[in-house]
Parts: C-alpha cells; structure tokens; sequence
C-alpha cells in the first residue's frame, strides 16, 4: 500500500482526526487490495455523505463530511461510518479495475439499485475482513432499493457473502430482484 493523503490538512469544522482517516484508508486499502497512492478529499462543511470516486489512477476520492460523521456526537467521526465509507469507496475502486467490471456504467449512470447493490457487495467484503458493518441497516437500504420480497432478502445475503463477482452477475441481481417486485 502507498501513501494516503488527505485534503484538508487540518479540520477546522469538524473534530475529525486526520491520522485515524490515513490509517483506517490504508487498512481498508490493503484489504481491497489495492496499491499504489490513495488521495481523499473531505468537504469538512457539508453534514451530507455523498461519496465520489473521482479517478481510479491515480486513486483520488472524495466524501462529504456527513459520511464520516457519528450522527449521535455531531461533528465527530464515527469508526463505523468511516469504515463503511471507505470501503465503499475502495472496494468500488478495486472493482472497477477489474475486467469484470469493465462494462460498469459511470457511477453517475447507475440507478439507485445498481449502486446499492454495489454498496452491498463492497460492504460485504470488508465486514468478512472483520470491520465492523451495519449488516440490519444495509439490508434494509437493499429492501428499499430491490423490494421488500423473499426474492431481494435471499439476493442481499448472497451479494453480502460473496466475493469474485462481475458487474454482469451484480447486474444480474438487479434484474432479478425488478422481476419479483412486479410479480
């Protein structure tokens, strides 16, 4: 693993320690598999959690600060949420230099299935790497995402345990899921 960078420096809205981001990035990024330099830029200013890949090499992301936010201590980080972003945005990148993923839309193209289910499989991984994951609250994002159905519950548990899927299998699911919801 290379070196993480963060912008800012130094956080002056938020309580948020640069060094504990750094390690958890790094940790996170090693597990993913990823190597080579990681950049991550957080808009300290905004309390929303939308996250970026902005480019895969070099690997550059970028998060609002809610997404690292404890929603119980405003303006502090959350262990939890800064795992779960990161893998997020990590296991998106180490997918998306993957073959199978070649076919991937941008993330700006994706449907609101297409990337959750994404979130899912990303979420998956690094809570079988032993980081600690909101499994009830993601499953019940991928209910609202894919359908309240024995269908979608079946299909969430699969994507949360696997690894060495495609986009095409992920895509797949989707179509699976729209299926039983208009049955």
């Amino acid at each position: 693993m290379g070196k993480v960078t963060v912008t800012p420096e130094e956080f002056t809205l938020v309580l948020f320690e640069i060094d504990r981001i750094k390690d958890r990035a790094a940790e996170i990024a090693t597990v993913a598999g990823l190597e080579g330099d990681v950049h991550l830029e957080i808009d300290e200013s905004n309390p929303l959690g939308r996250l970026r890949v902005v480019s895969v090499d070099p690997i550059e992301l970028f998060a609002q600060g809610g997404a690292f936010e404890d929603p119980r201590r405003l303006r502090h980080l959350s262990d939890r949420n800064l795992s779960e972003a990161l893998a997020r945005l990590l296991f998106r990148v180490k997918d998306r230099l993957d073959p199978g993923f070649a076919d991937a839309p941008e993330d700006e193209k994706l449907s609101l299935a297409q990337q959750n289910i994404w979130d899912v499989y990303c979420l998956g991984r690094v809570a079988a790497a032993g980081y600690d994951v909101a499994k009830p609250r993601w499953h019940y994002h991928f209910r609202m995402r894919h359908g309240f159905t024995d269908v979608s519950d079946a299909a969430f548990e699969r994507v949360w345990t696997s690894d060495g899927l495609t986009w095409a299998d992920l895509d797949a699911i989707c179509e699976e899921t729209e299926r039983a919801r208009t049955v």
